[in-house]
């Protein structure tokens, strides 16, 4: 019996039966399926650029800011309906190509879709520009002058395939700074980015040619090195060794934007301990850990528990437990590969032997448990875990202890869940900024960030474009022109 197939890649001028296609497999039993992406030659890399870096100095260039959100807000509206079929093909295709379940695709694409309406997108823009007209025209500047910020004319996007739909952050942010675009799928999820770009041109036929989605495989220099030396900035997403290596292909005249390998946390005061309070933090804590199986950076893999609650870190570590074991008959946890299960496994017996050394330690559940939950008595600094619903739970006599146990961390650092009272807020807020983290948020949000939050700490927007200013002396030099002055 032959497997569902899905096409990937959108290729504006380029001819489908004069492209070469490989297949990727996907899923098992009657999940299985293949997903078809494009391998282009150099010289149909370098015209597919071409083609969208002058589509989008026609057509993206001269619009007003205003009607690009409109254009991705109706875009987005239809990704929230569910009768509409490109939501459908999303439905379909992203629990088959991820293994993640039905309805945990579902409900977090709701939540990461609603951030991208028409009013989330202009607070997008105003958390960048104090003035975002100067995305469309020169703007006065307090100082005297004007100033226009410029967007790309080619932003390449290099995605990473461990969320699904995590492409829409940097494909959005293109399109408003008015960027052409050329997005590469990455091959462990291949699907949104391709139904996202044929919806936009359905959308708004005259982008037609300001977009394209492409493939290549991993490593492949040739083609990294065509489409690097073509793009004027390079976005990428990836494990830090992949980035090194292709930040080594991009020419010294490219500004290249990488996001890489981040570590996330939770912190739980004991304000927060509370009986009733306190079984609602584990509650949400349990939707952070399940939600996408870890595989986000701001999926937490600690949780930091302060001692003196009425509910105990030991009990918060069991009550968590529980509640993932209560998840798993809705959101079961995806099927493992034999490298993934091997590192789960691996992870869990270390710590077993270690808790046999040390008493302060507890491995919780069994191994036959689809979550696994260590529990640890004492102080510990940061530490990764095997991820798939892996997580620690360790005891702290007060929160303010925490920065200490992130130092070895902070090159890594990205998100703080954090359970606390409005007078520990400030203060654990500014020692976790000095410590090296980019973002603080409610425990059961940590995998659904604002519209416009600061990515790793940096602008999403300002860092796209170039400012173009038109200096005081020269607006006063023009007037020295004028007709009327002589």
């Amino acid at each position: 019996m032959s497997l569902p197939v899905f096409r990937a890649g959108y290729l504006p001028g380029l001819k489908e039966n004069q492209l070469t296609w490989q297949r990727l497999s996907f899923g098992q039993g009657d999940s299985a399926c293949e997903v078809e992406v494009p391998v282009l030659t150099p010289a149909q890399m370098t015209a597919l650029a071409e083609r969208v870096r002058s589509a989008s100095q026609r057509h993206l260039k001269a619009r007003n800011l205003s009607s690009i959100i409109a254009v991705i807000d109706t875009a987005v509206a239809r990704l929230l309906d569910e009768q509409d079929p490109y939501r459908q093909q999303l439905a379909e295709w992203l629990p088959r190509c991820s293994g993640l379940a039905p309805d945990m695709v579902r409900l977090g694409l709701n939540a990461f879709l609603k951030t991208f309406r028409a009013l989330q997108l202009q607070r997008f823009v105003a958390e960048d520009f104090a003035n975002p007209k100067m995305l469309d025209e020169f703007q006065p500047r307090p100082k005297g002058g004007w100033a226009k910020a410029v967007g790309p004319d080619l932003l390449l996007h290099v995605w990473a395939g461990n969320v699904p739909a995590l492409p829409l952050w940097s494909l959005v942010s293109g399109l408003l700074v008015k960027a052409g675009t050329v997005g590469k799928v990455a091959s462990a999820e291949p699907v949104f980015a391709s139904v996202m770009a044929r919806l936009l041109v359905e959308v708004e036929p005259r982008w037609a040619n300001c977009l394209a989605v492409v493939w290549w495989q991993g490593g492949d220099l040739a083609q990294e090195r065509v489409a690097l030396a073509l793009a004027d900035v390079v976005l990428a997403y990836g494990g830090n060794d992949s980035l090194s290596a292709l930040q080594q292909q991009v020419p010294v005249t490219t500004r290249f934007l990488p996001h890489g390998h981040k570590l996330s946390f939770g912190m739980v005061a004991a304000s927060a301990l509370s009986i009733r309070k306190g079984q609602a933090v584990v509650q949400q804590a349990a939707l952070d850990v399940m939600r996408y199986e870890q595989s986000g950076c701001y999926s937490p893999q600690v949780f930091y528990v302060a001692k003196g609650g009425r509910i105990s870190p030991l009990e918060f570590a069991q009550r968590l437990l529980a509640e993932l074991q209560a998840l798993q008959p809705r959101f079961p946890r995806r099927n493992l590969s034999l490298e993934e299960a091997a590192a789960v496994a691996t992870w869990r017996d270390s710590q077993t032997v270690q808790s046999l050394a040390h008493p302060e330690q507890t491995v919780l559940g069994s191994p036959e448990d689809a979550a696994c939950v260590v529990y640890c008595d004492h102080a510990m600094a940061l530490q990764p875990t095997a991820l798939m619903r892996s997580v620690w739970v360790v005891a702290v006599n007060h929160l303010g202890d925490v920065p200490a146990l992130l130092k070895d961390a902070r090159q890594v650092l990205q998100t703080a869940g954090l359970a606390a009272s409005p007078e520990e807020l400030m203060p654990l807020a500014q020692a976790l900024g000095d410590a090296g983290v980019t973002r603080i948020c409610a425990i059961g949000a940590m995998t659904s960030p604002e519209a416009g939050w600061h990515h790793d700490g940096r602008f999403s927007l300002l860092d796209l474009v170039r400012m173009v200013d038109i200096e005081a002396s020269t607006e006063l030099s023009a007037e020295s022109f004028a007709p009327y002055a002589d």
